[in-house]
């Protein structure tokens, strides 16, 4: 080790890339890193890791898909390589070719499995976590194939109900083709289940079609064989598809003989019972014929069966659909697609939090503190209680010897955040922390003290926490305030959740949040007014840019400003000003498109502060929804369609329910603001609204508001209080509140003149 590190491999290095032509990379290196603050970690492992594996797929995508645009591609391929669509990218100079403009998937599943089949925006199925995927063609009796994938429209929703499923249909001439696929057990296994309604077209016929691809791109297919006479299908050799009934034909072909597509709309049918491809991109079609009076077709594929059988879980008892929505929070407004949204959300809260909790079915199919921290806030705060027990059970797991709760290397937020999560769970569950937390919770405190910068550097980010790369998206490593104030919640919940168990340890840890709170505060003091305009920059040493949005952070959730802060707001309004699109926050730093759970983060710091313009940018985030009801982590200002991270982003559905739960209850310190969010329209509707029950420290609160007459209305709350009554603030804009006299949860609420 000692003469691995005596070797001059930098003069090495530049050498040789010298010598060849290239760039010197130590050069190279130097001036990539001027854009960013000096810090330990440059990038995080798991993050250069990802790149890499995204990236490399996208290489092949380049090698497979534009030299071969006489295949069918899925939708966002169809899309984006057409140079007549507004998703068209260039590709000339393009290190490798992935998808920017098309992000949009949705996950079927059930509660407690975690294993995710995906349907693209055409109906396309991925029924295997990025394998393959199966695509649903018509042909006609003259030959011509509808093809989804090319289609301007189809409709396609998510269904919520005994169980969840995504339906798509789409048209073949004038008859409707349905396909209908979720997750249900048989036995005690999972299978991802797809049923095609057939449109009763005489002489045409249904292509079942293998395709070695999926919505990121290029997924290898070897091999392709016959199995039971023709009614199950394996793919490279251990995935198995059964048809409910034997197909009345095959199709199959290789790289080198082109797409099946070509084979099909010859009429050039198959005698083999299998097919290999060299290159891994063998194609094949099962084929149906399609009478008036045939029954649907049925399609089971196996999620587990790549897992060998003695390695395969039992997945036996698990609850079922309705008893899991039920356990959540309920909304009764007159606004179906708020309603919509809200149920959806629910669901994809459900799905996402087997145990260990995922921001999203296939892109981030893995875990952060961050993404859990928001994410569980919402499943604890609408009643999933026991779901989110299970959750936080597990984070011990990554806690280092140092304390540090690690989910990669270079981020600095994750241990204000487990600890914001644990006391907000204990407070809203009216428990002490537990004896076996104690420990985690002391030793993640001391790591974000010792994490800390010395105080008396002449800097302006002296006493911060570590320049890093923070949230992924605030830019490059820097000293950002996002971390530093996920810092200071972090010590006042150890001090809060310490009281009883160490009370000097509490004590130590709530004036070291006193004093890190002041520390922070000095340091956005310092930053020259013409470098913020008076807001609250991303970092001390950055201008106003969209990265200020993490910032906001301090405001909501956290709540270590109080409403309606000058500073907060002047940063909210910049934001507003300088960095939306469409409606909605635009966020510049690598995401590059329309963040959903961001632009709620804005909304929540407006409705603290009793701005109505909260409700505007509740309404656009509405809009911004897919018509499965999802948010991608960013949406293409242009196609409105995903430009990155997972197509179903679990945060941004977090963030939702919370923001329509804050519309009817939120916290602010020790008081309940009832009502501050509720949307005219609705009480202009004349109709009885509803919310609950939902989680707060106080108690669990129903609020339900009911017309009187002359546009009145009777507030009533619902409430298991714990012991004392709250302090309760009602707050309906418009309306003027008075307590009833004989009900202390009950309010009359009489429209302002």
């Amino acid at each position: 080790m000692k003469l691995l590190k005596w070797l001059p491999w930098r003069f090495f290095a530049t050498r040789i890339a010298r010598a060849h032509g290239f760039l010197d990379p130590i050069v190279f290196l130097a001036r990539l890193r001027g854009f960013a603050q000096p810090s330990e970690v440059s990038e995080p492992v798991e993050l250069l890791r990802a790149g890499v594996l995204f990236h490399a797929r996208g290489l092949i995508n380049t090698k497979a898909i534009q030299n071969n645009m006489d295949w069918v591609w899925p939708f966002w391929v169809e899309k984006q390589f057409n140079p007549g669509d507004k998703s068209f990218i260039p590709r000339a100079f393009s290190f490798s070719h992935i998808n920017l403009t098309h992000r949009n998937w949705t996950a079927v599943g059930l509660p407690d499995i975690p294993y995710y089949p995906i349907v693209d925006p055409r109906g396309l199925v991925t029924p295997l976590y990025d394998g393959w995927s199966l695509d649903f063609w018509i042909v006609q009796e003259n030959g011509d194939i509808v093809l989804p994938s090319r289609m301007e429209k189809v409709n396609q929703v998510y269904l919520v109900g005994e169980n969840i499923q995504i339906k798509t249909t789409w048209s073949a001439g004038e008859k409707q083709v349905v396909s209908e696929v979720s997750m249900e057990l048989v036995g005690s296994r999972p299978h991802c289940v797809i049923r095609i309604t057939p449109p009763g077209l005489s002489g045409a016929r249904l292509a079942v079609v293998i395709r070695p691809y999926n919505p990121e791109g290029i997924s290898f297919v070897d091999k392709i064989e016959l199995k039971d006479g023709g009614q199950r299908m394996v793919v490279n050799g251990k995935d198995k598809l059964t048809f409910s009934e034997i197909p009345k034909g095959f199709v199959f072909s290789n790289y080198k003989e082109g797409d099946v597509y070509y084979r099909l709309k010859s009429g050039t049918a198959s005698s083999e019972t299998e097919v290999k491809c060299d290159v891994s991109m063998a194609t094949a079609a099962a084929l149906f014929s399609l009478e008036a009076s045939r029954s649907v077709i049925e399609i089971h594929i196996p999620i587990l069966d790549e897992i060998e059988t003695a390695k395969k879980p039992q997945f036996e008892n698990i609850p079922s659909w309705k008893s899991e929505l039920d356990t959540l929070s309920k909304l009764c407004i007159p606004d179906p697609l708020i309603s919509r949204l809200f149920e959806q959300a629910k669901a994809s809260l459900i799905l996402h939090c087997p145990a260990e909790i995922y921001p999203g079915p296939y892109t981030y199919k893995r875990f952060w503190y961050r993404d859990a921290a928001f994410i569980l806030n919402a499943l604890i705060t609408l009643g999933g209680k026991e779901r989110s027990k299970k959750a936080l059970a597990l984070f011990p797991k990554g806690q280092k010897r140092n304390g540090y709760f690690l989910s990669q290397e270079g981020e600095w937020d994750s241990n204000g955040e487990v600890l914001w999560i644990l006391h907000r769970y204990l407070r809203l569950m009216g428990e002490d922390c537990p004896e076996s937390w104690i420990p985690n919770v002391i030793k993640a405190a001391d790591w974000i003290l010792n994490k800390r910068l010395p105080k008396n550097i002449p800097e302006s980010h002296a006493g911060l926490l570590p320049a890093g790369f923070s949230a992924e998206h605030l830019g490059p490593n820097d000293y950002y305030y996002w971390d530093n104030f996920w810092g200071v919640s972090g010590l006042q919940c150890a001090g809060d959740l310490l009281a009883k168990a160490d009370a000097q340890a509490s004590a130590r840890f709530k004036a070291a949040a006193i004093e890190y709170m002041e520390t922070i505060q000095a340091s956005i003091k310092r930053i020259p007014d013409r470098q913020t305009k008076g807001a609250i920059s991303a970092s001390p040493h950055r201008r106003m840019d969209s990265g200020a949005v993490g910032s906001m952070v301090a405001d909501f959730p956290l709540q270590l400003f109080p409403p309606g802060e000058v500073r907060v707001l002047k940063t909210v309004h910049w934001l507003l000003e300088n960095s939306t699109y469409g409606g909605g926050f635009f966020q510049n730093m690598i995401h590059s498109g329309i963040n959903a759970y961001l632009t709620i983060h804005l909304a929540q710091v407006l409705l603290r502060a009793g701005d109505q313009r909260a409700l505007d940018l509740i309404d656009s985030v509405a809009a911004l929804a897919s018509p499965t009801g999802q948010w991608p982590e960013a949406i293409h200002p242009q196609t409105f369609g995903g430009c990155m991270g997972d197509g179903q982003h679990i945060w941004a559905a977090a963030e939702w329910l919370m923001m329509i739960r804050n519309c009817f209850v939120r916290e602010e310190g020790n008081s309940l603001i009832i009502g501050s969010g509720i949307f005219p329209r609705w009480l202009a509707a004349g109709v009885t609204l509803e919310f609950g029950p939902t989680l707060t420290p106080q108690g669990e609160i129903t609020v339900s508001v009911n017309p009187t007459s002359n546009g009145n209305f009777a507030l009533k709350l619902i409430a298991v209080t714990k012991g004392v009554s709250p302090d309760i603030q009602v707050s309906v804009p418009g309306y003027s509140a008075s307590r009833n006299k004989h009900d202390l949860f009950l309010w009359d609420l009489v429209k302002k003149t």
